[in-house]
């Protein structure tokens, strides 16, 4: 094992300790039970600082202080438990985690032709055989043997070959649960394996061991099912790179690969690594780490990430992050921390069993003893018009405590919110969305509001030329050189938008102005010609002289309108420029002191998905969808009036959204805040869930949001909300039909309606694969194709 010095912490005594974290895959620990034991097990091992086991993932991270134990005393605590340790990947206390992101998984099993499975399939053969002697071929079934002068026949034989093979696995996992002293499945089967068999009741115990052993088996699949959608998360980033060394092509670990290198990537080829184009053009399918629907194309100087899929041209890529600590491995490490965060369903659910599972014992307990003392001759009742006799023999009362002491085991339950969050959770990273914790998969399906930040959100947060509208003989391209020309020596936003335009419009020989200057608050001035032309806000041309005035608001930014503004009375009549910033644009002016060229207007585009996202949003249930920004009122007005949300408050500052979002939660209930992750910082925080746009790549909105939607699309608020609302619905379903099963076999087992076999069967193994089954089809929810393409 790798020792750092700077893992050290502090001891007790003031001095140094060495906090080691030794990361471990244990397989069979797939149950909040198995955990529990483990936990247990480790919890007596002086030296353990901290735990975190994640039976979804079959792992266990344990930091110890290296002076005191070793990884192989924590290896014999977790198999002390009864769990066997399979592979082990060691890190220091504060080491960056592996290739993968340090994100290990238990390895897919071979549930079907385990050791296990073999044990199973044995015992289900001798039951089989037992049973046929016991009640076909009775003639055949002689006695064969005694002990302690009780016969046994041959199906007796059978049946005792069938409790050997199938349930001494079962009986010793029994004892490691009794050792740690946990209440669960494994030592309450045990338990009834063991009290079956000691009083001669074979087939009962045989049955009990085949059929758990079966049920144990098909839920190992489940889980194994489940922890495929993770898996297929981090297999996603290639293992090698091919990197240019002293101008050789080598290929190499990836994570091997250092900041600063050169990495090539072919057509067809995984980017094995985050980092920025630096030669080549290609179309890049980003789905596995933004969710974008299509593929995207990228130049010299575009950011790519690992794991995304070079479809057709050859790339050569500047590598910006080591593998474990590209975006892809924050992904991962943070979806595994979410599973490992319990939500506040998952703590009631654990509180719940705590209480459950004692008592339905006590019952059983109760079930199996006080009838055949208190009963003497056989009771008839009559239910409903249907009669039960009540006899008081032992065997009878023995066979019914032993089925509730089955349906003790709260497995079903149990899971039943964290595969739900599993699935949820690691469907959503597949799809570009990042959910930090299930409690936030769980808030997200409960907001009533959701407010959204403008800039960058609902728009683009980048000005564009909307309106072109030259005057007289001047023509478009006139117009827009004239005004690019000037716009050259700019800065400001504006002008990198007209120069856009120009680019894309192809109009060239665009003139070099002398004489610049900047007229602080209305536009720019130069000399073309030799002739001074202006490019600015109407007021500027007003004080040149030119009767411009009209009833208009002037403006920063706004909406882009689907239609260019127009009026019969000529393109400068008062009603055109006013319906120009009525929309919301920012109106340049573009002439001399003598003649008006024409106009230019500008605003922040609006995203194509943004108004089919609140529409969507508002279908789905979302009582009031509000657009909070720091933009002018006639900016937010028309805004507000292309994406249809309910209502809008402009001119806010930080602050105020505080405020706004409050007043909104005041009126509502639970809200959901949506922005850039770091201007929108207070807001989120106060709303119940912060979401984050654009935070592919980005730290800041990686760390501080509660979820991150990775592909800067507002087009997957709905697919968020519809996943988080019917994850909700999904783990209410598992936890309610699995007490109302359990509930509904307890109530049938005194009057005899209910059998052991039955309970294991439905009351067990059914509930816990229906409950699993019932989770995975959160996977199947997709986001609805209204991106920005």
């Amino acid at each position: 094992m790798t020792e750092n010095p700077d893992a050290a912490g502090e001891t007790s005594g003031g001095g140094q300790r060495r906090e080691l974290t030794a990361r471990l895959v244990v397989p069979e620990m797939d149950c909040p039970s198995c955990a529990q034991k483990v936990d247990k097990s480790l919890q007596r091992v002086d030296g353990v600082v901290d735990a975190t086991l994640q039976p979804t993932t079959g792992t266990a991270n344990v930091t110890y202080d290296s002076d005191r134990i070793s990884e192989a005393d924590v290896v014999d605590a977790i198999e002390g438990a009864g769990y066997e340790v399979v592979r082990e990947s060691d890190s220091d206390h504060d080491e960056s985690e592996d290739a993968a992101g340090g994100a290990d998984i238990a390895p897919p099993s071979e549930v079907w032709t385990s050791p296990r499975a073999k044990k199973t399939w044995l015992g289900a053969a001798f039951v089989t055989l037992g049973l046929l002697f016991e009640f076909l071929l009775t003639g055949q079934n002689v006695t064969v043997a005694s002990v302690l002068e009780y016969p046994l026949h041959i199906a007796d034989v059978l049946f005792l070959g069938a409790v050997a093979a199938s349930g001494i696995p079962v009986v010793r996992s029994g004892y490691y649960s009794a050792k740690n002293r946990s209440l669960d499945i494994d030592l309450l089967m045990g338990t009834a394996i063991i009290a079956a068999t000691g009083i001669g009741y074979f087939v009962e115990a045989a049955t009990l061991a085949v059929l758990f052993s079966i049920a144990e088996l098909l839920e190992d699949y489940a889980m194994d099912r489940a922890r495929d959608s993770l898996r297929e998360l981090m297999e996603l980033s290639p293992d090698e790179a091919t990197v240019v060394r002293d101008g050789e092509e080598v290929t190499v670990p990836a994570d091997e690969v250092e900041v600063g290198e050169t990495v090539v990537v072919r057509p067809g080829d995984k980017i094995p690594l985050d980092g920025t184009v630096v030669e080549g053009e290609s179309a890049v399918d980003q789905s596995p780490i933004t969710g974008e629907s299509v593929p995207v194309d990228k130049t010299a100087g575009d950011e790519v990430y690992a794991g995304a899929i070079n479809e057709e041209g050859y790339l050569e890529v500047e590598v910006t992050s080591t593998a474990g600590d590209s975006t892809l491995s924050r992904i991962i490490e943070m979806v595994q921390g979410a599973q490992a965060k319990k939500t506040d369903t998952e703590q009631f659910v654990d509180r719940f069993s705590g209480y459950y599972t004692p008592v339905v014992v006590v019952l059983a307990i109760l079930t199996a003893a006080i009838p055949p003392l208190v009963i003497a001759d056989p009771v008839s009742v009559d239910v409903a018009g249907y009669g039960f006799t009540f006899a008081g023999d032992w065997q009878t009362w023995f066979i019914r405590g032993l089925t509730l002491l089955v349906i003790a085991c709260p497995c079903a339950f149990v899971i039943s919110t964290p595969v739900s969050v599993v699935s949820g959770i690691t469907s959503a990273a597949k799809n570009g969305v990042l959910i930090k914790g299930g409690n936030y998969l769980e808030a997200m399906g409960e907001v009533d509001a959701v407010a959204l930040d403008k800039t960058g959100t609902l728009t683009k947060g980048e000005l564009a030329v909307t309106d072109v509208v030259p005057v007289g003989d001047t023509t478009e391209d006139d117009l827009l050189r004239r005004a690019a020309g000037l716009e050259r020596r700019s800065e400001h936003p504006i002008a990198a938008a007209i120069l856009a335009r120009a680019d894309e419009a192809g109009v060239g020989n665009l003139p070099d102005p002398t004489g610049f200057e900047s007229l602080t608050g209305k536009g720019i001035r130069g000399e073309i010609d030799g002739e001074t032309y202006y490019a600015g806000k109407p007021a500027l041309f007003e004080e040149l002289g030119f009767d411009l005035a009209r009833a208009r608001r002037e403006t920063d930014g706004g909406v882009v309108a689907e239609e260019a503004a127009e009026s019969d009375d000529g393109p400068f009549a008062e009603d055109a420029l006013a319906a120009l910033e009525r929309e919301g644009k920012t109106v340049v002016i573009v002439g001399t002191e003598s003649e008006l060229l024409g106009a230019i207007a500008i605003a922040d585009e609006v995203r194509p998905a943004s108004k089919r996202a609140v529409q969507r949003l508002q279908e789905l249930g979302v009582e009031r969808v509000v657009m909070l920004t720091g933009d002018n009122e006639g900016t937010a007005r028309a805004i507000a009036e292309q994406v249809d949300v309910d209502e809008y408050r402009a001119e806010l500052l930080p602050e105020e959204k505080v405020d706004a979002v409050e007043e909104l939660q005041a009126e509502y209930g639970e809200v959901a805040m949506v922005g850039d992750g770091i201007n929108d910082a207070p807001a989120l925080a106060t709303a119940e869930v912060g979401i984050a746009m654009g935070a592919a790549g980005t730290d800041t909105a990686l760390e501080t949001a509660d979820i991150a939607l990775m592909g800067d699309d507002v087009g997957k608020l709905p697919y968020l909300y519809e996943l988080s609302h019917t994850a909700n619905g999904v783990i209410r379903q598992n936890i309610w039909t699995s007490l109302g099963v359990k509930a509904l076999l307890a109530v049938g087992v005194p009057i005899g309606l209910v059998s052991v076999a039955v309970a294991v069967v439905v009351g067990d193994m059914g509930m816990s694969l229906g409950v699993t089954g019932n989770a995975m089809r959160l996977s199947r929810i997709e986001p609805d194709r209204f991106s920005d393409t």
